[in-house]
C-alpha cells in the first residue's frame, strides 16, 4: 500500500464517519476530486468502498447495479481490525526488499481480480493483505476473539476462510503471481500475543468451484424474478447456521422481504443453502 493509498483511505474513513447519508462511487469521486484534483477516480473510488466494507467500517446495501454504503455506527471491531492491518502493512513496507529481478518481494494490501464480470459491479475482486513473491505465499490476516482463535486452531479455518484464501490465490495468479501456497494467519484479540497460521497448497479448483457456486445462486435468483415477485423469497432456503447479525439486509421485524430480512428465528433442518446450489 503506497503513501497515497494510505492518505486517500484515511480521508474516506474520516468523511464517512463525519458526513451522514449514503456513500456511492460518484460521491467518493467528488470527494477525491475536491481533495486531490481532477481525474478519473471511478475505479479507485469503487475499490476503496469495497475495502472499507470488507474491513467492516462501511455496510454495503442494494443490488449490484445500485450499490451504496452506509457508515457502521458500531465499528469498534472494525477499528481494531483496520488498525491492525495498517500496522502490519507498515511493518512489511519497512522490511520491503528487492528480488534479484528487481521486483519488490512483498505485494502489500493490493487489489486482485478473481474474475472479470460483464459489468464492473459483477467483477469478483478484493484486497489481498500480503503476497510474498519469494515464498510464493498469499497470506490473509484475521483478527479474531480468543474463543474463535481456539476453534480455528483446533478445527481449521472452516470452508469460508479456506475458500477465500484460494480465491485470493486465483487473484494473485491472474495478476501474474501464481502462488504455491495460501495461508490464513489468525491473531487473537487478547492481552498476550496468540498466533495460529493455517496453510495449504494453492488449489485453483477450489476457487473455480466457489465461482461456479456463485453462478448457480445468481442464476436461481434471476430465474425466480425476485424483483418482480418478492413473495418468492420464501422459496429461497437459508443456511443451516446463518450469521444474520452480520448481514447488511437484516431488518428485524420486517414483513416485506423487499425492504429487508427479519432474520432466521428458528432452525429448520430441512432448509439448507446446499439444496439451492446442489
Amino acid at each position: 500500500m503506497s503513501a497515497e493509498d494510505v492518505k486517500r483511505l484515511r480521508l474516506l474513513r474520516w468523511a464517512a464517519g463525519q458526513w451522514k447519508g449514503e456513500w456511492t462511487t460518484r460521491r467518493v469521486q467528488h470527494l477525491y476530486q475536491a481533495r486531490f484534483g481532477p481525474g478519473d477516480w471511478r475505479r479507485t473510488a469503487r475499490g476503496d468502498l469495497d475495502q472499507l466494507a470488507r474491513q467492516g467500517l462501511l455496510i454495503e446495501h442494494g443490488p449490484e447495479n445500485q450499490r451504496h454504503f452506509t457508515h457502521n455506527r458500531d465499528p469498534i471491531a472494525a477499528i481494531i481490525g483496520t488498525g491492525f492491518h495498517m500496522w502490519m502493512a507498515e511493518k512489511f513496507e519497512a522490511r520491503q526488499a528487492p528480488l534479484p529481478d528487481g521486483r519488490p518481494r512483498y505485494r502489500i494490501e493490493e487489489r486482485v481480480t478473481v474474475r472479470d464480470g460483464y459489468t464492473p459491479a459483477a467483477t469478483v475482486a478484493g484486497s489481498s493483505d500480503l503476497f510474498d513473491r519469494l515464498a510464493l505465499l498469499n497470506n490473509d490476516w484475521k483478527l479474531v476473539g480468543k474463543s474463535s482463535h481456539d476453534k480455528y486452531r483446533r478445527q481449521g479455518p472452516g470452508d469460508k476462510y479456506r475458500v477465500q484464501a484460494h480465491l485470493y490465490g486465483l487473484g494473485q495468479e491472474n495478476a501474474g503471481n501464481p502462488p504455491a501456497r495460501v495461508a490464513v494467519t489468525f491473531i487473537a484479540r487478547h492481552h498476550e500475543l496468540m498466533v495460529h497460521v493455517w496453510s495449504e497448497a494453492y488449489d485453483r479448483q477450489v476457487a473455480l468451484d466457489a465461482l461456479a457456486r456463485l453462478d448457480r445462486i445468481r442464476d436461481r435468483a434471476q430465474s425466480l424474478e425476485l424483483d418482480l415477485h418478492p413473495e418468492r423469497w420464501d422459496t429461497v432456503p437459508t443456511p443451516d447456521k446463518p450469521t444474520c447479525r452480520f448481514c447488511p439486509w437484516l431488518k428485524p421485524g420486517s414483513t416485506a422481504l423487499t425492504d429487508g430480512c427479519p432474520g432466521v428465528q428458528n432452525s429448520n433442518p430441512g432448509s439448507s443453502l446446499n439444496a439451492l446450489i446442489a
